[in-house]
Formats: structure tokens, sequence, C-alpha cells
């Protein structure tokens, strides 16, 4: 597990300018914060250890001089990389005077950018402990963190990645295909970090009426509208101090994305039927199936909300890119469901863990679950292929990468030529082996 891969906060007015800074460091295998002003960025800076900040110079309101001159004050420690499309000496002289490590111009390659950045990252005088002892030996030990199953490097970045950011209030954008376990990653990093004790609320936006959302995330008072007979307490209230998880987010109406917007800059909610807003302390996770940012090019979700939202980018690998970390949730499953159903619990021959690590799982975690509970009730003993579901026969690769999908029976002939020789041609040894019958070892060699 890797414990070299730093927080970078990265400051721009240009949202375009953030995407692709946040794409380019991200190949660079950094952990990316962004913010569109310098208040934004404070905010970021005072919640979370951040490694090297790199600000443009002219932004409205507030300029990136006064940032680095706080963060100079501040923040000693940490190296300061200035961007900025308009260079000449005195904003140079400047930028250094108010302590910055380097200084880039716009139009800058990768190359230039990966450069500064390590240069800036060498002048560090001193280097904050990365990953926690504790939760770094749970994880390597037990490949289990706070629910979260895995021994791939996929899932070791994940757990990394919730131990940074786990005792902010910096706000979170887990993306990730269905069925990944994107309420889980929100539930550990909520319930591993140092506001584990206050409230932690589940809000899903997508099966709520639209006409019910606004009222249900923000409260009413009374005589707000037809059925508004008495002052009602939203989501958010509910999760003052605490978390509130916000799944699906891109199926937020419009009317909803501006008030997220502003509790999110204001901290602050204003209450449908309200005139007067409330203070409000809490930290934002979104959640998404969707590409968001193709969203807000086809102008269907705020272009600043989503910026807002998307300070820290968590994304969820599918499980076809982690199948080393079937073989552990099987087991995990097959021990829950045991329990469940007061069964002993069954054991998956080779053959079908095989198939299962090239099966491509197109509903993730959640599929695989569903599939075991199924083998669990209707099962005893060892779960052989023939116990597997028809459409695990059509969708089975010859290897992880291949394009090839192979029969069911087709690979299990070939298993099975490999047990006889194996043992010499011997059928009866085979079928042993195999646990089968020399009938029915005949008739699969002749299928």
């Amino acid at each position: 597990m890797s414990l070299k891969k730093e927080n970078i906060l990265i400051v721009d007015d240009n949202y375009d300018m953030l995407e692709v800074l946040q794409r380019n460091l991200k190949a660079l295998e950094f952990h990316v914060f962004k913010a569109s002003s310098v208040k934004e960025a404070l905010d970021i800076l005072k919640l979370t250890t951040i490694d090297l900040l790199i600000s443009d110079l002219q932004m409205p309101e507030i300029n990136g001089l006064e940032l680095l001159k706080y963060a100079d004050e501040h923040y000693p420690y940490m190296p300061k990389l200035v961007i900025t499309g308009f260079p000449s000496v005195n904003s140079a002289v400047d930028a250094i005077k108010s302590g910055a490590t380097d200084y880039l111009v716009k139009p800058f390659t990768n190359a230039e950018l990966k450069k500064a950045i390590e240069k800036s990252l060498e002048n560090r005088k001193a280097s904050p402990l990365r990953f926690h002892n504790e939760a770094k030996s749970e994880f390597l030990q037990h490949q289990v963190y706070a629910g979260i199953i895995g021994k791939s490097p996929e899932i070791a970045d994940l757990v990394e990645q919730i131990e940074r950011v786990k005792n902010n209030r910096a706000t979170i954008l887990i993306q990730g295909e269905s069925g990944t376990g994107k309420e889980l990653i929100a539930r550990a990093i909520h319930y591993k970090g140092a506001f584990a004790a206050n409230p932690f609320i589940t809000v899903n936006c997508g099966a709520i009426p639209e006409n019910l959302l606004e009222s249900e995330l923000f409260g009413y008072v009374k005589g707000a509208f037809t059925g508004a007979n008495q002052h009602k307490q939203g989501f958010f209230q509910a999760a003052h101090t605490g978390t509130i998880f916000l799944d699906e987010i891109g199926t937020a109406p419009a009317s909803v994305q501006v008030r997220l917007l502003r509790v999110l800059q204001e901290k602050e909610v204003l209450q449908v039927g309200a005139t007067k807003a409330e203070k409000i302390q809490v930290r934002v996770i979104a959640a998404t199936n969707e590409n968001l940012y193709q969203q807000v090019q086809q102008q269907t979700f705020r272009e600043d909300l989503y910026y807002r939202l998307n300070v820290v980018d968590i994304n969820v690998p599918p499980l076809h890119k982690r199948s080393e970390d079937i073989p552990l949730l099987c087991d995990r499953f097959l021990k829950k469901y045991a329990k469940e159903y007061a069964k002993k619990e069954l054991q998956l021959s080779a053959q079908v863990m095989s198939v299962f690590q090239r099966y491509p799982w197109p509903g993730n975690v959640r599929e695989l679950e569903n599939c075991i509970q199924k083998l669990t009730i209707m099962n005893d003993g060892e779960i052989g292929v023939e116990q597997l579901p028809d459409h695990f026969k059509y969708k089975i690769t010859s290897k992880p990468t291949d394009d090839i999908f192979l029969p069911l029976s087709v690979m299990e002939k070939k298993y099975i030529q490999k047990v006889l020789a194996s043992v010499g041609n011997n059928k009866t040894k085979a079928a042993k082996l195999l646990q089968i019958d020399r009938k029915t070892l005949r008739n699969k060699l002749e299928s």
C-alpha cells in the first residue's frame, strides 16, 4: 500500500482550468482538493492537511497573493506553487515575497507541471503522517475496513482516501457504478472519523418525489403551502454537526440545486416559506452513478454546484476491475447468509470461483451478494457450476481482459480434461477427485 500520495489543493476561478488540473494531478496519483475562490480555499485549509497549494493569482474579490500571505503565515511548512496567465516581473517578485516556492506561467505542459510539483514537494521542511498506523494495520491484517472488503490496490487506495478526509468537513463527491458500495464508503467516512457520535442522515434524492424533495431536505414553516399545518425540520437540520449523504444527486431538480448551492456557500439553510435563514454545520457527501460532469456540459446540472460538491472526488472501482477481491467477498457473504438462514456454510467449487472471477458483474458487489444469497437458499453442500443461473453461461471470458465469450459447458469440459491429465487419464481417480461418478464424467466429456 502506497503511503506517498500527497494532498494537493488547486485554487482557480476558471472551472475548466480546475477540471484540467484535477485530471492531470489524478493521473500523477495525487489526491486533489479544489476551490474556485480564496474563501473556499481557506475553508479547505482549515479542515484538512494539505501538502501543496497551487493557486492562480488573478481572482475576483480576494486575489491569490492574499491567499499566499495567509498560507505562509499559518502553514509555513506547506509549499506554494503559483500559476498565472498574466506574467510579469513584479507579480513574480510579489508571489515569491508572499511565500510562493515556484512560479508557473499559463499555458504550461503536463511535463512542466509535474516538474514544478516535484520541485515544490522536494522543498518541504516537514511531512505529516500519511496513513494512520492503526487503520493500516487493521486493513492489512484483516482485509476489511469499516465493512469495505478487499485486498486489491484499488481498495487499498480507497481506504487511504477515506483516512485522509474522515476528520474534516470538506464536501465529497463519490462517483461509481450502481452496486459498487457508495453509501458504504460514505458511512465509513463518517463513522471512522471525528464526528462519528454525531448524526448521519441518508437521503436518496431519486426516491423522493420532486415536489417533496425541497421541503424534505430543508424543512418548512407552518403555512408555507397547503397541508403545512406545523413547522417541520428538514434533513439538513437533522444532520446538524454531523454528515448528510445525498445519494443520486444527479436527479436533484433545479430548484433544489439552487438551495443546495446556498447551503454550501453560506453554511445556512432557508426553510420553505421562511424569511430568515439559520446557520448550520454539516458535512455534505454526495454520490452519483451518472456522469455528473457530462450533465454540467448538457446544462442539466449547475456548474457552480458541481464544483462546490466536488471538492474531494472519490471514484469507486467496478467489481470486474478488482476481481482478486471476489473470493474475500464470497467468503463474507457465505458466512452472512448461512447464519441468517440457519444453514451449514456452503462451499464454492474452484470452477465456480473461476467463473465468478471472469464474469463482468454489471450489478457489481450488490449483484454478487444477491447471487450468493440465492445460492445459499437453494442449495446445500458444495456449489458447482451446474447450480449457477443460466445467464452465467454466456458471459464468461476465458481471461478477465478477453472479449470472447466462452460457454460454461466448454470451460467445464476443459477443466475435466486437465484433471484427467493430472491422474494419467485414470477415469476412476478423476471422477473421485471431481466428486462425480464415471457415467457423469463420460457424459460431460462426450457433450
